[in-house]
């Protein structure tokens, strides 16, 4: 890849020249924002790309060229029955879908809605699929999974022993940030433990984008966040949806990311640790703490389990 990538190169630009033909890429969430565009960029390099949503009839409208299939993440029963239809190797899993900012609501399974749908909906994902991208990462020596996390995830680092804020008053971007935190250890520990076996997992953060991430959020909202003016129109050093999906994209293809693995990656490139002054960029230590997220694993196998026996 001879591209200088940064923070405007598109997912189109990233993916100049790779060929997919012959791989298999799953996205979830891929009927609108930068799950779409990732999609179109993975299935124009000659992927199988299998689009997992809630809305098939909406991700057929949009994604015509590529397969669609039913996956609810905020229920497990839902993720288990996508999983179990998935035949042959999977060589790209990209996690995109996600919600944010939303008031106080649980899952099927009784999780509270972003922690339930953000982490444990793709971790029990991860869970069932993990023996397609074995197979994928034995077949073309590596398969790649991408965890699209945000800069929110500054918000909160994940409340082991209350993440469903049974025990302390919820607040909405703790949730989500919270979520979020779950997504960069997740890859974290999914790198560490399967690394060996050709599975690169990394996190990212894929910028500011308007999407219908924000549905949660009223104009008056964002306007105050500093996000958009009054008419609606970005503020801040907004991403296009091309753009916002090249890291993702970066993720799944990259050479440089070859059994590289636990990263957090801004604008298609590692990202250091938070400098604690200046502008936010990087992550928060505790997002990429081995020993957190060797114990966000185990808990998580514990919740699923548990809702899967209901």
């Amino acid at each position: 890849m001879s591209l200088n990538v940064g923070a405007k190169t598109t997912a189109a630009e990233v993916i100049d020249g790779v060929d997919l033909h012959g791989r298999t890429a799953i996205v979830t969430g891929g009927a609108s924002g930068i799950g779409t565009e990732t999609t179109r960029a993975l299935a124009a390099a000659g992927a199988r790309v299998i689009v997992a949503v809630r809305d098939v009839a909406k991700a057929r409208a949009v994604n015509a060229a590529v397969e669609v299939a039913e996956l609810d993440l905020a229920s497990i029963r839902s993720v288990d029955a996508f999983t179990a239809g998935v035949d042959g190797p999977v060589h790209i899993l990209v996690n995109n879908a996600g919600v944010m900012a939303a008031p106080f609501t649980q899952t099927a399974d009784g999780f509270e809605l972003q922690f339930g749908t953000n982490h444990l909906g793709h971790f029990a994902l991860v869970q069932g699929l993990l023996p397609r991208l074995l197979e994928g990462a034995a077949q073309a020596g590596e398969a790649r999974v991408v965890s699209v996390s945000s800069a929110g995830h500054r918000h909160s680092d994940v409340h082991l022993d209350d993440p469903n804020f049974h025990h302390r008053p919820y607040d909405r971007w703790q949730a989500y940030g919270q979520s979020k935190t779950a997504n960069v250890l997740l890859a974290v520990e999914l790198d560490r433990r399967h690394a060996g076996d050709g599975i690169v997992a990394n996190a990212l953060h894929p910028g500011g984008i308007l999407t219908p991430l924000q549905r949660h959020l009223s104009v008056a909202e964002q306007v105050e966040l500093g996000w958009i003016d009054e008419r609606g129109r970005p503020l801040q050093d907004f991403k296009t949806t091309e753009q916002g999906a090249a890291t993702s994209v970066y993720a799944a293809v990259s050479p440089d990311l070859s059994k590289r693995g636990g990263q957090y990656l801004e604008d298609c490139a590692v990202a250091a640790e938070y400098g604690g002054s200046g502008p936010f960029r990087g992550y928060m230590p505790y997002a990429r703490d081995p020993k957190r997220a060797a114990e966000l694993w185990e808990r998580s196998e514990a919740w699923v389990e548990q809702a899967r026996k209901g």
